[in-house]
């Protein structure tokens, strides 16, 4: 049994299908992904966490037609293994630990409530509104410019590179849209060239001034890992942190006892934040290569072999969550794999909670009567997974 990813009765809910796979085995060949899946959350904690498997970066190819890709890769903490690895998340965390989040928190409950109220105000006036294209996705965008020191005059250039360069991690993708990727990622480091330039020259109370500050002996981040390190928040925090929200609004409201639940008690935001996460996974598939024989839950990977964790599957896996498929802001514990394991455990995980909780605080408190208005439009895209619409009213 296996799965086609451009399949959009899949695509709708793969669940079902993880759960067939994970009644079969907890790891699969996938021929059409060139590559096995892990689809238990024991086997999909094991390839996050076992040093033999690595994420090791392979170029995009033709390597001549994506230097710009290929270069923020080759220097991010994603895509490097110990030493580098441990290196780079040293200094990132080093630069990160200087208090940002909280700094943040009251920034971002402020753009949060800002925004609830933009939503509010165009339900109000045309019955309904989008609130992907008022809340979802405009929050992260603001809070990484926020963080990272973009003007705000400038941040509206952030979401279409995000957009743009995190297509390339899908499987099959289309000429067109591999060529827009490299256009992105080299206005993008361009930018944040000269966005660090600037800090050099007059740092500021954001994070791209601490990365070009930060020191560890006389250890410091390139210009290069500097870029690639500041591409990767705004790309994994802005696609994380939207279709959380997108995703989540949109399961609160089916199971609409649930955003009853929440609106009764406040106090439940923290757990509702982790369930939402687990119930319907931003990032679907996390893969990693075999430094060495390794095996998964009985699954044999040679070296040079990729292996993936389905995290949307660990994340509805019985035998750690009761009744998986059912949403529950209460559960607890929840111990979700939604921001990684091990090394590559998600380093803005902290911040995203605090956007995703902002989010929720502001829409309950304002618009608790919300209701869906129509069908949600979804990306027709599985590593990330999330919606290009979500209708709401009240």
């Amino acid at each position: 049994m296996s799965f086609d990813p451009a399949d959009p009765a899949f695509l709708a809910d793969p669940y079902p299908v993880f759960a067939a796979l994970r009644a079969e085995a907890e790891v699969h060949d996938h021929p059409g992904l060139g590559l096995a899946v892990a689809v238990s959350h024991a086997a999909s904690s094991a390839v996050l966490r076992e040093r033999s498997l690595g994420r090791l970066w392979t170029d995009a190819a033709p390597v001549a037609a994506f230097a710009e890709f290929n270069l923020l890769h080759r220097n991010s903490l994603l895509e490097s293994e110990p030493p580098t690895h441990t290196r780079l998340r040293r200094l990132v965390a080093a630069a990160f630990g200087r208090g940002h989040t909280e700094r943040l928190r009251p920034r971002v409950e402020a753009l949060a409530a800002g925004l609830v109220e933009e939503l509010a105000e165009r339900v109000n006036a045309d019955g309904s509104a989008d609130l992907l294209a008022v809340l979802a996705a405009p929050l992260p965008i603001q809070v990484i410019g926020e963080l990272l020191g973009v003007p705000e005059s400038e941040r509206g250039l952030l979401q279409p590179w995000s957009n743009a360069i995190v297509k390339m991690y899908e499987y099959d993708l289309a000429p067109d849209l591999a060529a827009a990727a490299e256009r992105a990622a080299g206005e993008f480091a361009a930018y944040l060239r000269t966005l660090v330039a600037h800090r050099r020259a007059h740092p500021g109370d954001d994070l791209v001034s601490d990365l070009v500050a930060v020191r560890d002996g006389t250890d410091r981040l390139s210009e290069d890992e500097l870029v690639a390190t500041a591409v990767l928040l705004l790309m994994a925090g802005h696609e994380a942190t939207v279709n959380v929200v997108g995703n989540g609004v949109h399961a609160l409201l089916t199971y609409r006892d649930q955003w009853e639940l929440l609106l009764a008690d406040p106090a439940l935001l923290p757990s509702a934040v982790e369930e939402l996460i687990r119930f319907d996974a931003p990032l679907q598939l996390f893969e990693r290569t075999a430094t060495a024989p390794v095996t998964i839950a009985g699954h044999r990977v040679e070296p040079g072999a990729k292996v993936a964790a389905l995290l949307g599957a660990a994340a509805r896996d019985p035998a750690v969550f009761p009744d998986p498929d059912r949403l529950d802001i209460t559960r607890s514990p929840n111990p979700h794999l939604g921001f990684g394991a091990g090394i590559h455990y998600c380093v803005g995980a902290p911040l995203a909670r605090v956007e995703v909780s902002a989010a929720l605080k502001a829409l309950t408190a304002r618009l608790p009567g919300l209701v869906g208005a129509g069908a949600p439009g979804r990306r027709p895209e599985f590593v990330i997974r999330g919606l290009e619409e979500l209708p709401v009213g009240v």
